[in-house]
């Protein structure tokens, strides 16, 4: 215990008394147990807090992954008495199933036919409200409109503007000269028809999602390119594009991911054909094809065999897309 001394005017140094400190009637067994108990609290309680969600991930994520790849390994059908093993014969008979890859192809084709066109206008949305526009905040609400409306209800209405006889669009095009178009019947205009859908509902959320990066960037960074005589092309090509490149790399293995599970819209285009996508499933989907095999024909086995090939080839194009986007972001900044 050190003395402490008090200096006052005219005199010198008085000793002070000794301030009591809480520590000193703690023993050094009890403070030994309070420095462990802490160091304990700073070491676990981080993965304490984080805990619920990956207790929840296992349960509803993790759990059926694995189950169902477990469950690809049997002939497993619903209502069955035996559910014997096959290993890799649902695999096997997948790969040689026609079916599968004409739904496979018009996956891919829908897929690539609304995530393309779904980025690009997403990042010239994101670019246009990031202008200096008049009631910003309420165009930036107004593209996040089809995405909070009902999914169902989108697709029921843009179900009629398609429709063969009475259809808005063919009106406007036999308007304007051209023949009617029978969406549903004919295999690519259905395509196109579905992936409108997707990006009338999934734009605007991803433009808000680049505008929110766009206005991260630091604007020194574009006064500095307007000192140099940069255009405003100019600015968005070098330095906009460049530092967008997380963003862009989430925006598009999401866009991946969801654009290759595709199910609702083209479940609802045409009510009548169900999860056949049409009469010669011509629009089916790898998804609706799953939900038709374990739901319809209660093929839980091949079904699980196609939930996980489907799987993997979301992994390989989500990889894919995420290298080139790296790639492409580098070079621009290079």
């Amino acid at each position: 215990m050190t003395t402490e001394l008090t200096v006052t005017r005219g005199r010198g140094a008085e000793p002070r008394p000794p301030r009591r400190d809480d520590n000193d009637d703690i023993g050094p067994e009890k403070l030994g147990w309070r420095h462990r108990l802490t160091h304990l609290d700073v070491k676990f309680s981080p993965y304490l807090y984080i805990a619920p969600f990956f207790v929840l991930f296992a349960l509803v994520g993790l759990f059926p992954l694995v189950y169902t790849a477990y469950v690809s390994l049997f002939d497993w059908e619903l209502g069955a008495d035996e559910t014997p093993f096959v290993g890799i014969d649902n695999y096997t008979t997948l790969l040689a199933d026609s079916q599968f890859w004409n739904a496979m192809v018009n996956t891919l084709s829908i897929f690539a036919i609304s995530t393309i066109p779904q980025v690009i206008i997403a990042v010239l949305l994101a670019a246009l409200l990031n202008t200096a526009l008049r009631g910003r905040t309420g165009w930036r609400m107004g593209v996040l409109l089809p995405y909070v409306a009902s999914l169902v209800a989108l697709t029921i209405i843009f179900g009629d503007l398609f429709g063969v006889q009475y259809g808005t669009i063919n009106d406007v095009l036999e308007a304007i000269g051209f023949g009617r178009i029978d969406w549903q019947a004919d295999r690519w205009w259905s395509h196109i028809a579905i992936a409108t859908m997707v990006n009338w509902r999934w734009t605007g959320y991803n433009a808000l999602i680049v505008l929110a990066a766009m206005q991260a960037i630091p604007r020194d960074v574009y006064e500095a390119a307007w000192v140099d005589g940069a255009s405003k092309v100019r600015q968005f090509i070098s330095i906009t594009l460049p530092m967008l490149r997380p963003t862009l790399i989430f925006v598009i293995v999401t866009s991946t991911i969801g654009g290759l599970q595709i199910f609702t819209e083209p479940l609802l285009f045409s009510p009548s054909a169900g999860t056949s996508g049409g009469a010669t499933n011509q629009y089916q989907t790898v998804v609706l094809y799953m939900y038709e095999s374990g739901f319809r024909s209660l093929n839980l086995g091949y079904a699980s065999a196609m939930a996980w090939v489907l799987f993997l080839v979301i992994i390989v194009i989500a990889g894919i897309n995420f290298l080139l986007t790296r790639r492409l972001a580098s070079s621009g900044e290079a």
